[in-house]
């Protein structure tokens, strides 16, 4: 069978392997099969979804699966994807299971594993699950079937703790505020805390209809944000994707501040106040030459990890380490969150607004960014990578590098695109790098 599994659970085109009703319904099960050791009827598991349509087809058939194993599942309906960590841990879950594609357009979908300490499933509880797929799954017998039930104010109880991340003493009351749901998960959550919590919002990106998640809004488009936010001579805005694990601020001027500059400002703050534990701040290879050397100016250790937010938070548990993220915009707080949370990080960001009295303009650009350069090469079948000619020519690259930057390739995890990312202080030579790489990678194609 073909791998299920990628770098954020499984993820495809919807009705498509492996994101089919019939997938889904055996990886429910043998989700099921993996947390339902003792044959007792007390294990649960909490399910929530973004907005995309094929989420009702894929809940369905998990929560079928599920209980044909004798798993009580509780469905969120849409909430954020920390919302479904935080829940899990809060409603005592063995598993909880996040239906979203996360920064992927409508057709996708993919599914996500929590343990029930509220973290993603490591990679061998992935791997004994995609073995029970691929074997026979005995059902429950018929007395030991699951029941389902709908939680109605799983949204509630997560709006309620990301208030809590805010201290009372700091006020926000009164700064102007974009906030940009992406047509996703938080389309409700997220203006209701900032709200709440006395903020004047202007929602964008909240109307949904199983289509326009993430279409043209969100932390991948940044343009109408960045419009309304001048428009309307707002303090800020904060663009979320699909599922809310991700974040982008924008300045009063419109201007966009990536997860690499939001990690810079709060990593400086936590050192300064003692609250970075081992003065460490943990980021994947993709991070800004200019942010390592940011935080080595402050005695900052940047420990790199592989690309992922799950790396970045496998590196921090397993470290000691309480912040860290990617440029891309997931920034886990485990103070916080088990995961990525773009809501409490845009929260942290209005506090500091608060706490300094300070425009957003000076505190989104902490550092002089390297000059970088990412470009993706679809492709279908064969690994490009494994060819001599593309080899060469990353040897090449490598070598006019030296001394000057860095180059990094990968495949994504999550889409088939290879990734050809460099850095270097001479553009000139950035293009012709990366151009060189890409343009023999497309061949190989």
């Amino acid at each position: 069978m073909t791998k299920l599994f990628g770098t954020d659970g499984v993820r495809g085109k919807a009705n498509t392997f492996p994101m089919t009703a019939e997938m889904a319904l055996k990886l429910g099960a043998a989700a099921g099969k993996y947390f339902r050791t003792d044959g007792l009827n007390k294990h649960r598991v909490v399910i929530g979804k973004d907005t995309r349509l094929s989420g009702y087809m894929i809940e369905n058939a998990l929560t079928a699966g599920l209980t044909s194993t004798g798993m009580n599942v509780l469905l969120l309906g849409p909430v954020p994807t920390p919302a479904v960590g935080f829940l899990t841990r809060s409603m005592r879950a063995d598993l909880g299971i996040m239906i979203s594609a996360s920064h992927n357009p409508h057709h996708d979908n993919g599914i996500k594993f929590f343990g029930p300490d509220g973290y993603k499933l490591s990679d061998e509880a992935e791997a004994e699950i995609e073995a029970i797929v691929a074997a026979e799954i005995i059902p429950a017998q018929p007395e030991n079937i699951g029941r389902a039930k709908r939680i109605e104010d799983g949204r509630g109880r997560y709006v309620e703790y990301a208030k809590t991340t805010v201290d009372r003493d700091v006020r926000i009351a009164g700064l102007k505020v974009v906030i940009d749901c992406a047509n996703g998960a938080a389309y409700k959550a997220a203006p209701d805390v900032l709200w709440e919590l006395g903020a004047d919002v202007i929602p964008i990106g909240v109307g949904p209809d199983g289509f326009n998640i993430n279409r043209d809004c969100g932390s991948t488009n940044t343009d109408t944000a960045a419009a309304a936010v001048v428009a309307h001579g707002a303090d800020v805005g904060i663009c979320l994707d699909g599922d809310a694990d991700r974040v982008m601020i924008l300045d009063e001027n419109g201007q966009v501040a990536d997860g690499d500059q939001i990690m810079a400002m709060m990593a400086a703050r936590w050192a300064e106040q003692g609250r970075l534990l081992s003065h460490t701040l943990v980021a994947t290879v993709m991070s800004n030459l200019g942010l390592e050397r940011f935080l080595n100016d402050r005695g900052v250790v940047l420990h790199r990890t592989g690309v992922g937010d799950r790396y970045v938070v496998e590196a921090m548990r397993s470290g000691g380490y309480n912040l860290g993220g990617e440029q891309s915009g997931h920034i886990v707080m485990t103070d916080y969150a088990t995961t990525g949370d773009g809501l409490i990080a845009g929260l942290q960001f209005l506090a500091e607004m608060a706490r300094t009295n300070k425009p957003a303009s000076q505190l989104i650009r902490s550092f002089e960014p390297v000059p970088q350069l990412l470009k993706n090469v679809r492709y279908e079948g064969a690994d490009p990578l494994l060819t001599t000619s593309v080899q060469d020519s990353i040897k090449a690259a490598e070598a006019a590098l030296v001394g000057s930057g860095r180059l990094l390739i990968r495949k994504s995890g999550t889409e088939p695109l290879v990734r050809v990312m460099a850095e270097c202080e001479d553009p000139d030579l950035l293009v012709q790098v990366v151009d060189s790489v890409v343009a023999e990678v497309a061949a190989a194609v």
